[in-house]
């Protein structure tokens, strides 16, 4: 699959404030939608992608300049012993679980050829609120999504429940106070993605 790299985007026209306006990527947001991850499949980013992808979700708001969160890559051999750490973890606390479902937790991570771990290392901090810690690493899980969809690939952003469980976390190297922000699947969509009902601007939207 030939995929445009991110460099590659350049400005179609420039507005009255002299900031560029990409049409391709308000055509790319507005149409923007998510893939359930047993449908992404190889081929996933190459690593000039996955870093490309990193780049543009690390280049959100970011009140302090503290860098609040990280990323774990979950990759070729990766996928499947974090998926053994999840059924492990899973069966330790289902001992009467059936076998198809201790399936399902092997087969988390390998749906899909690429997941990368959005790690929210939010602590306080005498200055920056760290609810908007929290909010930045959420802004690198939605950055990470619209840099995977502008390289020609679908995504998912995922959480489940082994993404509050400690022995889980601890076990993929987080710390006491870090929390999964989100795991975004990504891959090529095997067919037409369905769009869903969006929130009406009447009903969300109030001027003060």
């Amino acid at each position: 699959m030939d995929h445009k790299p991110v460099s590659d985007y350049v400005p179609t026209s420039f507005s009255k404030a002299g900031e560029p306006v990409m049409n391709d990527i308000l055509a790319l947001l507005k149409t923007r939608r998510s893939a359930p991850a047993a449908t992404l499949k190889a081929p996933g980013p190459s690593p000039q992608d996955i870093n490309a992808m990193l780049e543009v979700a690390a280049r959100v708001p970011d009140h302090g300049k503290l860098a609040p969160w990280r990323f774990i890559v979950f990759e070729g051999d990766g996928r499947d012993r974090a998926g053994t750490l999840v059924a492990e973890v899973y069966a330790k606390a289902h001992p009467d679980a059936e076998a198809g479902r201790i399936e399902t937790e092997l087969k988390r991570f390998s749906l899909a050829p690429l997941v990368i771990g959005v790690v929210s290392s939010a602590a306080a901090h005498p200055k920056i609120p760290e609810w908007e810690q929290v909010l930045s690493a959420g802004a690198v899980c939605m950055n990470l999504i619209i840099a995977a969809n502008a390289l020609g690939f679908a995504s998912v952003w995922l959480s489940e429940w082994y993404s509050y469980d400690r022995e889980v976390l601890s076990r993929m190297g987080l710390a006491e106070h870090e929390k999964i922000a989100g795991f975004i699947h990504i891959g090529c969509a095997a067919g037409p993605r369905e769009d869903r009902p969006r929130p009406n601007l009447t009903e969300i939207v109030t001027r003060f």
